[in-house]
């Protein structure tokens, strides 16, 4: 999908379609934007409905943003001033001061997420879900799939993803899913692109080996040092030569991506392994002056995983709870319980002892809540024998540190 986050608030602001904008630093709270400009803009009632009218010069702005928080999505109106995903606020604050800056809306970015997949599956049965904004799906047995080398399939499902949900995106059409993914990137946003077994010299072995979806910033700069800087370079070293410089698995990998070979299936089915939720803090929160809100937050993040495992089905055996201290240490327990559960009442209980078992002496940056070990709830039954009343947490921080 296109800037997927972005493209759903452009459904809602389409005033602001266009223009330099990032999504992230909090949480929306649904009625703060109406009722401030009731208040500050006050010649007019304000509703819900008036959404798409709101002036532009009203939103905020990134410049004004005091935080920690990261970006979710930036568009690509702000991406030429060097903005992207996972930047901080204040960092693109100081490239980009006038991009609009709007707070994440997990729950609406979800909906579409589900009606755009129902969409394709009409189509395409065929698909493995990637995410909340991208999937892989073969094309090999639909009617009219290998029509113009999958182009009028893949016409297809961008206009029908754009008449049930006002939608784009992007979509590349190769012999595996490795190149599929890269030829994604092509022609965004709303673009179609083809690569066929006979162009990977021409389009794949120019770009840089960090396009391939497995090379990452450390394995790009250890490439970089022995002289590979395109798919090229890498397709032209020896496999043996990359085995014995990263691994018998790894640099065997690397030769056969080079190459354009995948042998991965579309998997239309996979069981999740976990689930969690975490937060970030605007501000360092510490364990005992800010318990009440600590505590606050704790209960949602419980409440958000158990909603997450009954919409989809699943209980857990293995809670678990993750600390980012302020000096960025990372501290995780965790513990097995006897029966399979999706309560929240049960996770917040387990987990709070999990807390227990953790230095609590430092201010704290992000908190976490996961639930592992899964299985289908019609598969396995959750006792849920006891009332879990809510527990004191925070309280008090142990005199030794563990590792």
């Amino acid at each position: 999908m296109d800037a997927f986050y972005a493209s759903v608030e452009w459904l809602r602001y389409p005033q602001l379609k266009g223009l330099p904008m990032v999504i992230g630093g909090g949480r929306r709270k649904e009625d703060d934007l109406i009722g401030r400009l009731n208040v500050e803009r006050p010649e007019r009632t304000w509703t819900a409905a008036d959404l798409a009218e709101i002036p532009v010069d009203f939103f905020p702005l990134l410049r004004d943003y005091v935080g920690r928080g990261v970006i979710t999505t930036a568009t690509y109106a702000a991406r030429p001033f060097g903005i992207g995903s996972a930047m901080g606020l204040m960092k693109a604050a100081r490239l980009c001061p006038q991009a609009i800056l709007l707070p994440v809306d997990f729950d609406e970015y979800r909906r579409y997420s589900r009606a755009f997949k129902a969409v394709i599956r009409d189509i395409a049965p065929v698909m493995e879900d990637r995410g909340v904004d991208e999937v892989y799906i073969d094309f090999t047995d639909v009617p009219g799939g290998q029509r113009e080398g999958g182009r009028v399939l893949a016409r297809l499902i961008q206009k029908s993803i754009a008449d049930a949900t006002g939608l784009t995106c992007s979509i590349g059409v190769a012999p595996n899913k490795l190149l599929a993914k890269m030829a994604s990137e092509f022609n965004k946003p709303n673009g179609i692109s083809i690569v066929h077994d006979g162009d990977l010299q021409t389009l794949i072995w120019p770009l840089p080996c960090r396009k391939i979806n497995g090379i990452g910033p450390k394995a790009d700069a250890r490439l970089q040092a022995h002289g590979i800087q395109t798919i090229g370079d890498l397709a032209a070293r020896d496999q043996a030569w990359l085995v014995e410089h990263f691994g018998r698995s790894y640099g065997a990998w690397l030769h056969d991506a080079a190459w354009g070979r995948d042998a991965r299936p579309v998997v239309t089915e996979s069981e999740p392994v976990s689930m969690s939720r975490e937060t970030t803090f605007d501000r360092d929160l510490h364990a005992v002056r800010d318990r009440a809100e600590l505590g606050r937050i704790f209960t949602r993040l419980c409440e958000q995983v158990a909603g997450d495992l009954q919409r989809k089905g699943y209980v857990g055996k293995t809670i678990g709870i993750k600390l980012r201290y302020d000096d960025f240490r990372i501290a995780t327990r965790d513990q097995t319980v006897a029966e399979p559960t999706a309560d929240a009442r049960r996770i917040r209980q387990v987990a709070g002892q999990c807390l227990k078992r953790v230095p609590l002496d430092k201010r704290l940056r992000l908190l976490g809540v996961r639930v592992g070990s899964l299985a289908k709830a019609d598969a396995a039954r959750a006792e849920d024998s006891t009332s879990h009343a809510d527990l004191p947490l925070f309280q008090q921080a142990p005199a030794a540190t563990e590792n």
